[in-house]
């Protein structure tokens, strides 16, 4: 495969990968593994659970609306200027999409205007009492290693599960840290989410460079580790490393790992289920280990789903469980415009889909 056919593929890969980790977890977001193995065997889900309508489409939840969303903001971005208050008008239209049942007859730009994004699935709590705060006035990031100016206090896997087209836009590790960590901030003010955030934009920077994946967990460790408050999210990731020698993976690995419900384990249960994938290419398997636990299956499955995708591509991810993903065209759009803007810095077809958001913030 060709250099930049690579680039399109890992890209396409990220975002489809989430997509579907995310669909696989939906359904059994809050089950217990006990309540999944009674349901589905000793092995828990092992594909799409059928709908409620036969045929339709694989729900994504919010997941995969803001991933679109954040992708839709960094966009949208004018080259050099801030990208917090651009990043919170992407996901202000975001929540209102949480509050109409279809698009109007005027939207702001061309992802709001998609039914598919209009569904309400569990969104979380901390994203819209965040953004209702967001939504009167734009409430500036602090200093990193301190508790942040919106919700201080949650550090709930809302920032983690969005944040992957900050570390597939090209940033390079530390542009994408930091702006991963300040656009977090805008919804979750505990230090451990906005870290989080920010690791995981790293890591997918680094595979997406071509560094091999153990190589890019401690890379972005050791940026980490001199961050105040950083010990939570550092100690979450090497627990996955260790865990991953522990022998075959399992649901109960996972969970020593913990439930995925904060930023920093939701990151390490992904981490734990992606070293899998790389050490033996089993791509289903490692989509499938990201869901099946007690815990927050669809935050984790998607974003496992995002690592392992960027790591092996498109290509590698199971066909039959793209072909019937909700929004996967969307997705499809949206992973190449990433690559095209910002790989390739060609705005030439984009300008109509993403014209550039230049409001003067007071």
């Amino acid at each position: 495969m060709e250099e930049h056919e690579r680039l399109f593929d890992r890209v396409r890969g990220a975002m489809l990968g989430g997509a579907v980790g995310d669909a696989l977890g939906w359904p059994i977001e809050f089950l217990t593994l006990a309540q999944i193995r009674q349901r589905h065997g000793e092995s828990g889900v092992s594909g799409y659970l059928p709908g409620v309508v036969p045929g339709a489409a694989q729900q994504i939840t919010d997941d995969t609306q803001m991933t679109l969303f954040t992708a839709e903001g960094l966009l949208r971005c004018p080259v050099g200027a801030d990208p917090a208050p651009v990043l919170r008008r992407a996901y202000l239209r975001w929540r209102d999409t949480q509050q109409q049942e279809r698009p109007g007859p005027e939207v702001d730009g061309w992802l709001a205007g998609h039914r598919f994004l209009y569904a309400m699935r569990s969104p979380g709590n901390a994203c819209l009492t965040g953004l209702r705060r967001q939504a009167d006035e734009f409430v500036a990031p602090l200093e990193f290693g301190e508790p942040g100016p919106v919700n201080p206090k949650s550090k709930g896997c809302g920032t983690v599960m969005r944040s992957a087209p900050f570390g597939l836009a090209g940033f390079g590790p530390d542009h994408a840290f930091y702006t991963a960590m300040r656009c977090a901030q805008l919804t979750h003010g505990h230090p451990t989410a906005y870290l989080s955030a920010g690791a995981f934009a790293i890591l997918l920077d680094r595979v997406l460079s071509g560094v091999e994946l153990p190589l890019a967990v401690r890379d972005t460790i050791t940026r980490l580790a001199p961050m105040p408050a950083s010990a939570e999210t550092t100690t979450a990731l090497s627990a996955a490393l260790a865990i991953a020698q522990l022998g075959e993976p399992t649901p109960e690995h996972v969970e020593l790992i913990g439930r995925g419900w904060t930023a920093e384990e939701c990151l390490a249960i992904a981490l734990y289920c992606a070293l899998y994938t790389y050490r033996t290419g089993d791509v289903r398997g490692g989509l499938l280990l990201a869901v099946n636990h007690s815990g927050d299956s669809d935050s984790t499955g998607a974003v496992a789903g995002n690592l392992i995708g960027a790591i092996h591509g498109l290509s590698a991810l199971p066909m039959d469980w793209i072909e019937p993903l909700e929004g996967r065209d969307e997705l499809f759009q949206v992973a190449d415009d990433l690559v095209l803007n910002f790989h390739y810095h060609d705005r030439t077809t984009l300008a109509d889909r993403y014209p550039l958001d230049t409001a003067l913030i007071d």
